[in-house]
């Protein structure tokens, strides 16, 4: 499909995906979640990619649900509420690696491939949301973060109050979703709702160096395999989890890149994965 409201780009190995919408500050609407979703579907689909990295054009990340759409919802001139229904497009589907993680805005953490944030600036609502599902959050010192949805009369949206216990806690949860502020990168780091921060001007260059990293060192199969086993564990108690770990680990042995990863330790050379 063509894309008006992101721009999708594959460069070494890496798939950057912009949220484009900049005069608005990449506000979300049925149509950008459209075209996420197959955004998303093509990079996992794509052989050539093995991390994705998502990002907002301009100053900002994604302010939320455009405004247009939601006075639209409310005086029921438009039933284009964001919905599982309204935002896949016609064609593939992205296949859930667990039951419960088959909802509406999980996708990101049902590709095979590592998700990154690249959060640039001010990310609130449903785009606050949106990156609860990525793996890693890398923010600018300029970002800040907020849910906002108490302060418009809506409750906690797609899952969030599920994701968002798990990254930050139940007691800076509460805060966040009963009050509906807005924070700075250093506490959203110190709280664990992202991983690292860096300064703005930075944040491209430290991030491409991430992917890079985990595009080039780490087994893409292993991430693959892993990514479901972080995710489906979470459904499940310990035996069962160690009982998967172990089937998966016997059957990692016979694969191309365990023996890969073998051979270039001993060889003291970067490894050369191919995913099989």
């Amino acid at each position: 499909m063509a894309y008006e409201q992101i721009i999708y780009d594959v460069r070494d190995a890496i798939a950057t995906i912009t949220l484009n919408r900049p005069a608005r500050l990449n506000a979300w609407t049925p149509q950008m979640g459209r075209e996420l979703y197959e955004a998303f579907r093509r990079a996992g689909d794509d052989d050539g990619v093995r991390v994705i990295v998502v990002t907002g054009a301009g100053r900002g990340f994604c302010a939320g649900a455009d405004m247009d759409n939601l006075r639209g919802i409310q005086s029921g001139a438009t039933d284009d509420a964001p919905s599982r229904s309204s935002e896949r497009p016609a064609g593939g589907e992205i296949r859930p690696t667990h039951p419960a993680l088959a909802t509406a805005y999980a996708y990101p953490v049902n590709v095979p491939k590592p998700v990154i944030g690249a959060i640039n600036g001010p990310v609130a609502g449903l785009g606050f949301t949106y990156m609860l599902y990525y793996d890693l959050r890398i923010a600018s010192d300029r970002a800040r973060f907020g849910t906002a949805f108490a302060r418009r009369g809506l409750v906690a949206e797609h899952g969030s109050s599920w994701m968002l216990p798990r990254l930050v806690g139940m007691a800076n949860a509460c805060d966040l979703l009963f009050s509906g502020r807005m924070i700075d990168a250093p506490e959203a780091l110190a709280m664990g709702l992202v991983n690292r921060v860096v300064p703005h001007d930075e944040l491209l260059s430290h991030v491409y160096d991430v992917a890079t990293e985990l595009a080039t060192l780490s087994s893409p199969r292993a991430i693959a395999v892993m990514k479901r086993m972080l995710y489906g564990h979470q459904f499940t108690d310990l035996a069962t989890a160690t009982a998967d770990a172990d089937a998966e680990m016997l059957a990692s042995f016979p694969t191309e890149d365990f023996r890969e990863g073998v051979k270039s330790f001993l060889e003291r050379r970067p490894p050369r994965f191919t995913g099989r």
